[in-house]
């Protein structure tokens, strides 16, 4: 840490310097949507005389740039909104702040990427994707409940964990590769109802990023992805309410000034109502039981000045799910950020954050009087400084500093005085995750822009608690008690970033990146899909970070005029020090959990196609993977590769949204994918009259593959000055497919000494849905 502070220090020495051999004059401001006052993220700006010249609006809104003194004219664009043109007489430094108009025209409104035409020409960056919650609202999902996770499953690359899970794997990576941030808190189980649906809710969302390579260094603890989600920040201008009733679910939101201009706030929430019908059934055991969950988003913003801004946002939600008073379960996510945005001056721009993150979990029995409770919690609390600065049109430096505690509490089990069940308790975990990173997007020239970082990790565990250490076999080797703030174990951690870019013309570019990530927070379980009893543990004396090393290169291209985009992307993934668990391992409640796991190291390659139709009627796009990710354990399939459980050779999908005119629009979704890697059993023995099965390899075998077609439709309603509505139809599953989501093997029951496998499906039926949507 002591490296990063003294890097960040000379950096600050050295800007002064730099800036005072500069001598153009510097406009900078902040780009808004007029009729809400919301910011702008990526709205671009360009000097329509020096078209190099161009800047990106960042998450705040906040752009810089820099030109001779002259006259010029300014170009304010953003997907879906109408440009503004400005003509200035530019003899030194100026503030313009800027509000952009929605464009109300059918050709402008319909689903766009966000990003400007040339962007994915132009950017260094490789695997990124920006969608808005205008293209997500439009793709057909189950139960009419639009979800961000579902979507971003669509694109090449990011596959779905299947049926019945919000986890989704990213170039080989697992679920708990993947860093899922809400306004910068990190959510560690993003799913309701065990996965059917995620955690976000499409109405209180603004932007929606997922990096999935050549990731940005001002990112980092995950070694897979990034999907950065952003919180709408709620309308200054006037009160609205919105919401929406669907079949199984009802939501609503909020918003308005606070003070007209400077400051406002947004609400919303939504709920299922499922158990108001379980309370309705005439079957005794379903009508005392319980399955809900609820989610509420709230934002509240001030702007004190066009210089100072304060950011108060938070999440709160549960699942409950009770089968009378023999079982319950409940598990739920809250989160916390507050945000200062301090602008000191046309080129410096910092952004401060405080960010709480908590999920925990209970399980709850009781039977014949055994009853027990069983909890456990994963809890961060986060102080990160970030700062940009545009130290002229070819360069935009980013640097800052990360100071991140955890606290897991593995599990604690507590039982009654008439159980005959045992008290247990694990011991608490706590550790420091401290990071500084700095990073430069350098526009070399016209044709090559580079993105080049830097980031230090450290990982710091400390007690108090009693730490052992366990050889191969999983026996203790020693054991030993640090009292509270006491270091047991750091590891410090270089990981370079660097992506490139070079456009060969206006239309096609080629790029290539390297970057390293590491990760100390680790996901154990030992079940076929994500949930939510599974352990998080800390990189310890045991288990050392996991590290992946990317290498990509692509080629991109747009024509006709921008509507179409393609782009080809090949990579790489060496990971070091994974993590899988021993052959009948016990990982629930276990003190020494550690003892049950073995370390190994893995590799993941593939190629992504991916051709999108921008603009238009008719738009959408096609993703196609074709990839292998394999691991290797001493302690597995005698020491050789294996395909991990997420590996799926061929993954596509076809998304396709058409606008009918200005009522109606149609979409549709297919996708298909190669079967899970699964473990069939090889043998069987009986113990005790019972059938025990035997099992000779990890994942050697493949879950039947699986594909699906989905449609939606929408009406919007007549418009009106006060008030909106619309109706959103869907079919999940049209054609009834029975996806594979799990198969499992018994005794057969009509031909002796023979064994029988069971297909269970989820949906296997078609699935339609009905929500209608208001707002006034």
């Amino acid at each position: 840490m002591i490296r990063a502070f003294t890097l960040i220090s000379l950096l600050s020495l050295l800007i002064p310097a730099i800036a005072s051999a500069q001598k153009p004059c510097v406009i900078s401001g902040t780009i808004k949507d007029a009729a809400t006052g919301e910011t702008l993220t990526g709205a671009t700006v360009k000097i329509k005389e020096l078209p190099q010249n161009g800047t990106t609006a960042n998450s705040y809104g906040f752009y810089s740039i820099q030109a001779p003194p002259g006259d010029y004219t300014l170009l304010f664009t953003h997907i879906g909104y109408q440009t503004i043109t400005k003509q200035i007489s530019l003899q030194h430094s100026q503030t313009i702040n800027i509000a952009l108009n929605k464009n109300s025209e059918l050709q402008e409104v319909v689903i766009r990427s966000d990003k400007p035409n040339n962007d994915q020409i132009a950017s260094p960056l490789l695997g990124v994707e920006k969608l808005n919650m205008a293209q997500i609202n439009q793709v057909p999902v189950l139960l009419g409940e639009r979800d961000i996770l579902k979507t971003i499953s669509l694109l090449p690359g990011i596959k779905s964990a299947g049926e019945g899970n919000t986890g989704f794997y990213v170039r080989g990576g697992a679920s708990d590769q993947n860093l899922i941030l809400l306004d910068e808190a990190p959510v560690y189980n993003a799913s309701h109802f065990f996965g059917f649906f995620s955690t976000f809710n499409s109405d209180a969302i603004k932007n929606v990023s997922i990096y999935k390579g050549g990731m940005p260094a001002e990112y980092g603890g995950r070694l897979s992805s990034v999907l950065d989600i952003i919180m709408n920040d709620g309308n200054n201008k006037d009160f609205t309410v919105q919401g929406g009733l669907g079949l199984i679910a009802s939501r609503i939101k909020v918003e308005g000034p606070l003070v007209k201009d400077k400051g406002s706030f947004m609400v919303s929430a939504r709920r299922t109502y499922l158990d108001l019908f379980l309370k309705a059934s005439s079957d005794s055991t379903i009508k005392g039981s319980t399955l809900y969950f609820y989610d509420v988003n709230a934002k509240v913003n001030y702007h004190f000045d066009d210089k100072n801004a304060l950011y108060l946002s938070g999440y709160f939600g549960k699942d409950v799910l009770a089968l009378k008073s023999i079982f319950g379960t409940n598990w739920g996510n809250s989160t916390g950020t507050i945000r200062f945005n301090h602008i000191f001056n046309n080129r410096l721009f910092s952004n401060t954050s405080l960010i709480y993150s908590n999920y925990n979990y209970t399980i709850q029995g009781s039977q014949n009087k055994n009853d027990f409770k069983a909890t456990s919690q994963i809890t961060d609390l986060n102080l990160k400084e970030d700062l940009q600065y545009s130290i002229g049109n070819d360069h935009t430096l980013k640097f800052g500093l990360n100071v991140l505690h955890h606290t897991i509490a593995p599990g604690n089990i507590t039982t009654t005085a008439t159980s005959s069940y045992n008290n247990k308790s694990v011991e608490q975990r706590y550790g420091f995750e401290n990071t500084a990173y700095v990073s430069d997007e350098w526009k070399a020239n016209d044709k090559l822009t580079i993105l080049y970082g830097l980031r230090l990790s450290g990982m710091f565990l400390v007690g108090p608690g009693t730490f052992s250490t366990y050889n191969s076999a999983g026996n203790t080797l020693s054991s030993t008690a640090y009292g509270s703030g006491q270091f047991v174990k750091n590891y410090i951690n270089l990981e370079p970033r660097f992506s490139a870019s070079y456009q060969l013309n206006d239309e096609n570019s080629i790029k290539a990146s390297y970057n390293r990530n590491t990760q100390n927070i680790h996901l154990l379980t030992n079940s076929t899909s994500s949930s939510p009893t599974d352990l998080y543990v800390m990189s310890s004396n045991n288990i050392k970070p996991e590290i992946a090393d990317q290498v990509s290169t692509g080629w991109f291209r747009n024509f006709k005029d921008n509507t179409y985009e393609f782009s080809a992307e090949v990579y790489y993934k060496k990971l070091q020090n994974q993590i899988d668990y021993k052959d009948g391992a016990q990982l629930i409640a276990n003190q020494d959990v550690e003892s049950q796991l073995t370390y190994g190291a893995g590799r993941a390659y593939g190629l992504e196609l991916f051709l999108k139709k921008k603009y238009g009627r008719f738009n959408g796009w096609i993703g196609y993977t074709l990839s292998r990710t394999e691991l290797k354990f001493d302690a597995i399939n005698n020491g050789n590769y294996y395909p991990a459980r997420q590996d799926r050779t061929h993954d596509l999908s076809v998304v396709g949204i058409y606008q009918l005119n200005k009522r109606w629009s149609f979409s549709g979704a297919f996708i298909y994918g190669t079967g899970n890697a699964v473990s069939y059993p090889t043998g069987k023995y009986e113990v005790g009259g019972l059938t025990t099965f035997s099992y000779s390899q990890r994942n050697g075998y493949r879950l039947p593959s699986s594909n699906r077609l989905d449609i939606g439709a929408t009406l919007e309603g007549k418009e009106h000055k006060k008030y909106h509505s619309s109706w959103i139809f869907g079919i999940y599953n049209i054609y009834g497919h029975r996806d594979p989501y799990l198969i499992t093997f018994r005794d057969s029951k009509t031909v002796p000494n023979t064994t029988e496998a069971v297909e269970t499906s989820i949906f296997a039926t078609p699935i339609p849905s009905v929500t209608w949507n208001f707002k006034f």
